[in-house]
């Protein structure tokens, strides 16, 4: 199975940064994009930021500027770095990743994890 585990959250106060991270384990065969999302109480889930074949990278407009995503291919791991960081970045934030697992290399999947809280003070 594959499975991602997120990393990095915590209270930060406003103009902060966070560097949040999302381990990619199991019978991985390859994860052709990974991303980040966020929810916050009350809201829908949103998409922050994707890394395409750990090159290609896109970004919501709220976080423009301010937020890098990276990937380490070697780790099968993916990186947010947050910065210059507000109260309204204040959510729970999601890995996910779109590839396929060795048991089945031609079937795409899509995998979740668990989530890390971010809370930004004012």
């Amino acid at each position: 199975q594959v499975q991602l585990v997120e990393s990095g959250g915590g209270l930060v106060q406003a103009g902060g940064s966070l560097r949040l991270s999302c381990a990619a384990t199991g019978s991985i065969f390859r994860l052709n994009t990974m991303g980040w999302y966020r929810q916050a109480p009350g809201k829908q889930r949103e998409l922050v930021a994707t890394i395409i074949s750990g090159v290609t990278t896109n970004y919501a407009d709220s976080v423009k500027g301010r937020f890098t995503i990276s990937r380490d291919n070697a780790k099968n791991t993916a990186y947010l770095q947050m910065n210059n960081l507000k109260p309204e970045d204040t959510a729970v934030y999601y890995c996910n990743a779109v590839g396929t697992e060795v048991s089945t290399p031609l079937v795409p999947r899509n995998y979740w994890g668990q989530g890390t809280q971010v809370t930004v003070s004012s």
